[in-house]
């Protein structure tokens, strides 16, 4: 999305531009559902994926950014990074030949892409960076203690760096690019919190989406925006909106309290909120300060 060709031909401003949410399955990598939220609409879109990523045994969509999609080809050993405008893909070779990772995240920017992927290799975790600038792993030891069971919740690009949540006890860790180093947020987290995600717009903005109720219950569903003291260099977490309440029960009804399910990610100045067990969307519109759900 980045190309100059592609900006000047494409221009937010042009009414030929529209942006799309992809809904995948496992067992249906041919045929994909896009939502169009320029018109508000779903469309079925025929995928004229290559060979090597048509099967759905042979491949699994892992992450996407800004019109890059990432497969993993488990029976060559390489991840596969498609795009899917300009209809090409690069191979990216496992760094080793066993190579048994816990989640990947995909990051592109005006430059290229990175992968960043968590491996356990024996009793310790790894984190690895490839970059398409320069078509090499790097081997980053040491990593905290994220994400474990928390396979879904992929990285947050934010600021150079990748933002997670850990389980509870919650905290939000980040992780640089660049250096390879790990760090915890300064920033206080907000009380009775019955999960955690973080979103962000990748540059400018981090939000933070919790539950907050008790006894592992959400009465309530809010959004953070994070903010900093530019005299004191501190974190802090401002409350922006909170869930209407007829809403957050249906929403809390649809996941079981079984918040594992949630994910959260922003797509052009939406919060959207899903649940891996139901076929439903809850967005937030950040500059109307609205809710709404997708339609089916």
């Amino acid at each position: 999305l980045f190309t100059p060709h592609f900006v000047s031909k494409h221009s937010l401003s042009s009414a030929s531009f529209s942006s799309f949410i992809i809904l995948s399955h496992p067992q249906s990598v041919q045929k994909c559902s896009l939502f169009n939220t320029g018109s508000n609409s779903w469309c079925e879109l025929s995928l004229s994926l290559p060979r090597v990523l048509s099967s759905p045994l042979s491949s699994n969509l892992l992450s996407s950014s800004n019109g890059l999609l990432c497969f993993s080809i488990p029976r060559s050993s390489c991840f596969v990074v498609y795009n899917l405008l300009a209809k090409s893909l690069r191979r990216v070779n496992f760094p080793t030949c066993l190579f048994e990772y816990e989640s990947l995240s995909l990051v592109s920017t005006d430059n290229g892409f990175k992968l960043f992927v968590l491996s356990s290799a024996g009793s310790s975790n790894q984190a690895l960076v490839y970059s398409s600038t320069v078509c090499s792993w790097r081997r980053f030891e040491g990593s905290t203690q994220i994400l474990s069971e928390s396979c879904h919740q992929k990285g947050v690009f934010y600021n150079g760096c990748l933002f997670f949540t850990t389980l509870e006890p919650f905290h939000v860790v980040y992780f640089h690019l660049e250096s390879g180093r790990w760090e915890g947020s300064t920033a206080v987290l907000p009380r009775d919190l019955t999960f955690v995600r973080v979103v962000s717009d990748g540059y400018q903005k981090l939000y933070l989406i919790a539950g907050v109720g008790t006894s592992g219950i959400s009465r309530s569903i809010k959004i953070w925006e994070l903010g900093k003291d530019e005299d004191q260099g501190v974190d802090y977490w401002v409350e922006v909106e909170t869930l209407p309440e007829m809403v957050c029960r249906k929403f809390v009804s649809v996941c079981y309290h079984n918040y594992e399910h949630v994910y959260c990610f922003w797509h052009q100045g939406l919060i959207c909120l899903c649940c891996y067990t139901w076929p439903e969307m809850l967005y937030f519109k950040v500059s109307r300060g609205t809710w709404h759900w997708l339609p089916k």
